[in-house]
């Protein structure tokens, strides 16, 4: 009966359906427990694994630190403080975190070292590359395996080599008692476990190389498969708030998952429910495009080699980061972001749209001050998203416009959102507040109402046609976005 508890709490809870949330958290207190009472699984393996935390700082559905508990007598978690992380962007130079996420990874750890504490176990935190860090604590504590998450993308990829090679050098005695079945050269090894994603890899209904190049049909496939129920739609601005806990690890998607599922069997399904799940297959589709497309996520010309001619006028960049460019829905956004690391799913693709269509700025930069600036920043869903709005990402509307005007009347229509972060402007009429005339900043570009080439500081194209919403809202406050 033993044995069988060990190897239920040892296995995989990665897969969407399989254990639910409330049998995620029975395993995870039960196996991780320093007590002693009926049904606690037991350990079967002997020697010491280290469990190496990146971007899964959870106890909950952790298969790392299931594996890692079920495979030895003793595990040691560690975090390293890698410094390449604080160094800055590779293109433009900003800070690769910036304090407001700095702080937020500080809280995580806290609350992952907590959550150990009162487990029995407890959280080695160093400041150094892990390559360097994990073979010493190998060597010093006779370490057979080391356990961690694996990522896809090509800094992370070079890490793990670079762990992999350098745990290979920490040879073992016999006389110090490393169970040798699965590691014969007697070194020690790096296991990479999946489990960044809702949908394990090996269940996809394709494989990574043949992954749809479009979302839609990715959707598709996986919901053909999975038969997630589809409740109709949300609005496109819809949000839980959970991302930067999703980004850091500290929540589990397939938690989310399971949870959701619960509550649709409880309660009913709905539109909400269903876009908490397409928002979570959005995720995972940038994780496995990853794999796919490489470093090309981060070309100037994306994963299709668009051919582009991007600005990057250093000015005009400076007044979007800074929320200076005289458009308040643009600016209001920018200042959310600086404030709290956070903007709204709408917002991203209103001030993306804005920097390459109508500012013609090399999307790089955008992309770059956001994985500044975000609290919730991953680099596939980040660059990701930014490939899509660029129009350089695999989305066959690659002229992708979105008109401020319209945006403002479909979104904020009493400019409750730009009054908030934009001061000056609460005490205008309503109505005014997205276009405030001589009492706001003036324009520093012209809007192209749809041109879809990136050119910036230009006028109106002659015979780009403006939507009728943009029609009666030029004719409601005058030329001055001409």
């Amino acid at each position: 009966m033993q044995s069988s508890n060990a190897a239920r709490a040892a296995q995989p809870v990665t897969r969407v359906p399989g254990s639910g949330s409330e049998e995620m958290e029975r395993v995870a207190e039960q196996t991780l427990t320093r007590y002693t009472f009926d049904g606690v699984p037991q350990r079967k393996g002997k020697g010491v694994a280290i469990v190496w935390f990146r971007n899964d700082l959870r106890i909950l559905d952790n298969e790392v630190l299931f594996k890692a508990w079920a495979s030895s007598e003793a595990v040691l978690p560690v975090y390293c403080v890698d410094p390449r992380l604080f160094g800055t962007t590779h293109y433009f130079g900003f800070p690769k975190t910036g304090a407001l996420r700095a702080q937020f990874l500080i809280e995580c750890l806290i609350d992952l070292k907590k959550s150990l504490m009162k487990r029995g176990l407890n959280l080695l935190i160093q400041h150094g590359k892990p390559e360097r860090i994990l073979p010493s604590l190998a060597k010093t504590y006779s370490v057979h395996t080391v356990y961690a998450q694996k990522e896809t993308c090509s800094e992370e990829l070079n890490v793990e080599r670079l762990v992999s090679k350098n745990l290979q050098k920490v040879i073992f005695s016999s006389a110090e008692g490393v169970s040798t079945k699965s590691n014969s050269t007697n070194s020690a090894r790096l296991e990479l476990i999946w489990g960044c994603s809702m949908y394990h890899i090996d269940d996809l209904p394709f494989s990574c190389m043949s992954l749809p190049d479009v979302y839609t049909q990715f959707r598709k496939d996986l919901l053909r498969t999975y038969k997630v129920t589809r409740n109709g739609m949300l609005g496109p601005d819809y949000s839980t708030k959970f991302s930067p806990w999703l980004a850091s690890g500290s929540l589990s998607p397939r938690f989310i998952y399971h949870e959701v599922k619960r509550y649709e069997k409880q309660r009913e399904a709905n539109d909400s429910t269903y876009w908490v799940l397409f928002e979570l297959i959005w995720r995972d589709y940038f994780k496995f495009q990853s794999i796919k497309q490489g470093n090309s996520l981060f070309h100037a010309g994306g994963p299709r080699k668009v051919k582009t001619n991007w600005s990057q006028d250093q000015a005009l960049f400076d007044a979007w980061r800074d929320g200076h460019t005289g458009y308040p829905l643009i600016d209001a956004n920018m200042k959310e972001l600086m404030t709290t690391g956070f903007m709204s799913n709408r917002g991203r693709q209103i001030v993306c749209s804005f920097l390459v269509r109508d500012m013609g700025i090399d999307w790089r930069m955008g992309a770059e001050w956001f994985e500044t600036c975000l609290l919730d920043y991953d680099p596939c869903s980040n660059y990701g998203n930014w490939n899509y709005g660029a129009g350089v990402g695999n989305d066959p509307r690659e002229d992708r416009y979105f008109s401020i005007p319209k945006q403002a009347q479909n979104y904020d229509p009493d400019g409750e959102f730009v009054a908030y972060w934009l001061p000056q402007l609460r005490a205008l009429p309503k109505e005014k507040r997205h276009f405030p005339g001589m009492s706001y900043i003036k324009p520093i570009v012209a809007l192209k109402f749809g041109n879809t080439k990136p050119v910036s500081n230009r006028t109106t194209a002659p015979g780009n046609r403006r939507s009728a919403t943009e029609e009666k809202w030029m004719s409601r406050k005058g030329n001055r976005f001409q």
